[in-house]
């Protein structure tokens, strides 16, 4: 009996977050949030989808686009921009994931400014009225990097500046 119950209370973690990442996938980029949920933009491993999912430990609450399918590459912007030189020269690596959904636009970020050695991530969702409310993350918690979006082709890339 106790070797079930512990087998149990090892498991049962894992089945928790499981519903944020299928077997078939990986995360691209991942964090938790100061108000207690979870932000994961996963990849199918053959880069067959992509999918940004949003919720709480116990359930996923929003799934962004709903079809897991080739044409959800275009339905997200990636932009970047990234200086180096440290503090003398401001440095900074900025990285800005965007899509719009049901009204609402939303940006995942991850930033770093070199001059305040200050590090944030989060998401910002803006309605149709231009009312922005920031969802602060835990820059701790971070698995991934939205920096690999650079390298992808199946991605839309914002050139127009930041």
């Amino acid at each position: 009996m106790k070797r079930f119950l512990i087998l149990f209370a090892l498991a049962l973690p894992l089945s928790i977050w499981a519903q944020y990442l299928l077997p078939n996938e990986e995360i691209i980029y991942s964090f938790e949030t100061k108000n207690g949920k979870k932000m994961t933009l996963v990849k199918d491993k053959k880069d067959e989808y992509i999918q940004y999912r949003f919720g709480n430990k116990n359930k996923v609450e929003m799934e962004f686009p709903s079809a897991r399918t080739k044409d959800s590459w275009k339905q997200f912007s990636y932009r970047s921009y990234h200086r180096g030189g440290g503090k003398q020269n401001a440095g900074m690596d900025l990285n800005y994931l965007s899509f719009a959904n049901n009204g609402y636009q939303y940006q995942v970020y991850k930033s770093y400014y070199a001059e305040e050695e200050s590090y944030s991530t989060g998401i910002t969702v803006t309605d149709a009225k231009g009312k922005e409310t920031d969802i602060a993350g835990i820059y701790k918690t971070i698995k991934g990097c939205l920096c690999d979006l650079d390298q992808s082709t199946l991605i839309v890339k914002d050139d127009t500046g930041l």
